[in-house]
């Protein structure tokens, strides 16, 4: 039976089900930007795609707002800065507190070699074996950035308090508290990601020959990464093989088929005389041949667990092992896990989602280990703000609510690990002190309402440039990435080799 010009219309339209083709039909709004991109010369060097240049980020996003107060505790009874006791004091009344026999001890050489605590689900689990990311801390391969949150400026606790000093856009409105850790744009809404910026600076100088775009989600369609020129070839985690991906549907083996695959191919060489029709037909031919190129691949060795984190993950690591056959000199990643806006059940929720995290990035970390490109992979984490310090209710249901500054995690070789990282504190430190309301320097509040949200001394701008620097981005373009990090007396927190 013959089909209509619409279905035939239709089912090429559908047939690239790959999500590579469908984001990538926005340059087709852009071909203006795309040709001033080709005349610009980015100030960077790079051998082979995928050879000894190689790196990649690997974001590693806690949907919800993670709270940062029982990820990094302190374990130390000095009172020069905020301990245990103080920690305790504010959250054990109401059942929120863990138990200082259960941390993770970590020692600090920035805070004076005092001892603090990642939380117990950051480290091996029962029968398991795999140790988890605390070990990494011993090995000098994890980093904690401190206080780091969304900024227009640095801001004091009086500067916040008289309104001397612009505050982000829409402060604790959760959405745009999310969109500016993903955009770091706090001064205005913003609809491109720092990811993508960076991607855009980098793409013609990195990765010219490249199959895939420079950004990969294997959690959908993201405003971080999202770019002017450029946006990111989102898939589906490990449960799809890397062979199905981009692989086109609506296609068999019968003769109706095949001709309209070969109707299909054919289109794609004619009107090119319009660029519109030109880059359709471009965009669509990189989709098939990176498709082509992944349809033989190599398992990774390490076991991932079969969680959401650890599919995500996962599929990194092969896409990272198929970094040659891609042409990929620069990859940046975006993978999320959700469940973290904990105003109740923190407890039990936290152990949950925390252990999944530790157990994938852990196998994650392991595998770059075996593929020999550790120190060519980074892992960072970002979540849409803190949560207070005062609990929200009590007992079994006791959870916390939003905040602002927190506690990221960064993880790799070329981690400068085993410490914490970020600008000083009223105390001196990077870490706030625990102290709520008129006597807590680094509270937002003074008043009875105060809650213990933290003002962060460390923006969002530092912590990306300083890993932006580290994947390549020159210094004559981090200003166009990062637009108010001349508002800040550094771009490079020191937490990157």
């Amino acid at each position: 039976m013959n089909e209509s010009r619409r279905e035939f219309i239709k089912k090429t339209g559908c047939a690239l089900s790959m999500t590579a083709l469908a984001t990538q039909m926005h340059h087709l709004g852009m071909v203006s930007a795309l040709a001033q991109k080709m005349e610009e010369k980015v100030d960077t060097t790079s051998t082979t795609e995928g050879g000894e240049n190689y790196k990649a980020l690997v974001l590693v996003y806690f949907a919800g707002g993670n709270d940062g107060n029982n990820m990094v505790i302190p374990n130390h009874s000095s009172s020069s800065v905020s301990n245990y006791a103080a920690y305790a004091a504010a959250r054990q009344p109401q059942g929120l507190a863990i138990p200082q026999a259960d941390l993770l001890p970590i020692s600090v050489p920035r805070m004076g070699g005092l001892t603090y605590g990642l939380h117990p689900a950051l480290g091996p689990v029962t029968g398991g074996t795999n140790n988890g990311i605390h070990e990494l801390w011993g090995l000098g391969k994890l980093a904690v950035v401190s206080n780091c949150g969304t900024l227009i400026r640095p801001m004091t606790k009086a500067q916040y308090q008289n309104g001397s000093i612009q505050k982000p856009y829409q402060l604790f409105s959760h959405s745009d508290q999310v969109y500016q850790t993903h955009t770091s744009i706090s001064n205005t809404q913003a609809f491109t990601g720092w990811g993508g910026r960076i991607a855009d600076r980098l793409t013609q100088g990195s990765n010219p020959t490249g199959l895939i775009p420079m950004i990969t989600s294997i959690s959908g369609a993201q405003l971080f990464t999202a770019g002017q020129t450029t946006l990111p070839m989102a898939i589906a985690n490990a449960n799809t093989s890397l062979a199905n991906v981009l692989n086109p549907t609506g296609f068999n083996s019968t003769a109706a088929s095949t001709a309209r695959r070969n109707a299909f191919n054919q289109l794609r060489t004619i009107d090119l005389d319009s660029n519109y029709v030109a880059a359709a037909s471009h965009v669509t031919d990189l989709a098939m041949q990176a498709n082509a190129a992944l349809q033989t691949s190599q398992e990774v060795t390490v076991t991932f667990p079969n969680t959401s984190m650890g599919l995500q993950l996962k599929q990194v690591a092969r896409l990272i092992k198929k970094r040659l056959d891609l042409n990929i000199n620069r990859q940046i990643f975006y993978v999320q896990i959700g469940g973290f806006d904990t105003h109740n059940n923190q407890l039990g929720g936290h152990v949950t989602l925390l252990s999944q995290f530790s157990q994938a990035v852990r196998a994650f970390y392991d595998e770059m280990v075996v593929q020999g490109v550790s120190n060519d992979v980074t892992v960072f984490t970002l979540t849409d703000f803190n949560r207070t310090f005062n609990p929200a209710g009590s007992g079994a249901t006791v959870g916390s609510d939003h905040a602002w500054g927190n506690h990221m995690f960064v993880i790799g070789g070329s981690v400068a690990g085993g410490d914490f990282y970020g600008m000083n504190t009223s105390n001196g430190t990077p870490f706030p002190t625990l102290v709520i309301g008129a006597s807590g320097p680094d509270d937002t509040d003074s008043g009875s309402g105060a809650r213990g949200r933290w003002i962060p001394t460390t923006s969002v701008d530092q912590y990306a440039a300083t890993l932006a620097r580290w994947f390549g981005l020159p210094e004559n373009q981090m200003s166009q990435v990062f637009p108010n990090i001349a508002n800040f007396s550094t771009s490079n927190l020191g937490f990157m080799i």
